[in-house]
């Protein structure tokens, strides 16, 4: 066998391996991002399933916010129809702030307030907003990684022969969070 010969074998062999290598790591983030990705669909499932709790404890205190429950309703029954991350993260965000005006109706009744059933539930809240910030750190460090590899020369090269894309990060308001107060200096 002539020398070009054995040094072109050696060299497609080296790209297929090179090839091979770099499709494996592709599976291997791409299934830590859908890893990520059921860890944050399993406390939004925990905040949703809280939400019908948090709503029916309020209502009993107010009577006359009945638009602000159907909302509520609405928007977490309207969540599924979300075909993908940025939808997801635009419809859980329009419930985020929902529960922040259920929230703020809350701060008007002292009963409520004090009610400790409500307490509870808002404790409730506050942890699984924890855990889903967590399960969101993950999800987007699975993210960024995978888009690294995809993005990245030569690895891009296998990403566009084998069809692997870059991920979509998941953002996301808290229903817990509050805005900052506006501060003028005069």
């Amino acid at each position: 066998m002539p020398q070009s010969t054995i040094i072109f074998v050696a060299i497609v062999l080296i790209v297929l391996v090179y090839i091979i290598v770099i499709y494996n790591r592709f599976i291997r983030w791409q299934n830590l991002v859908e890893e990520a990705w059921s860890g944050i669909d399993v406390q939004l499932k925990r905040r949703h399933n809280l939400i019908p709790n948090i709503v029916e404890t309020v209502k009993g205190y107010s009577k006359h916010e009945r638009e602000l429950f159907e909302d509520i309703v609405k928007i977490r029954n309207n969540v599924d129809e979300a075909s993908n991350v940025n939808e997801r993260g635009e419809s859980e965000n329009a419930l985020s702030k929902s529960i922040r005006n259920l929230f703020a109706v809350a701060e008007s009744y002292p009963d409520l307030k004090a009610n400790e059933n409500f307490l509870d539930l808002q404790k409730q809240l506050v942890a699984i907003e924890k855990d889903i910030s967590l399960a969101r750190r993950y999800y987007n460090g699975a993210v960024r990684n995978l888009n690294i590899l995809a993005e990245s020369f030569p690895s891009n090269m296998v990403a566009k022969l084998t069809g692997f894309k870059s991920a979509d990060y998941f953002e996301l308001e808290y229903a817990i969070q509050r805005d900052a107060p506006e501060v003028k200096m005069t």
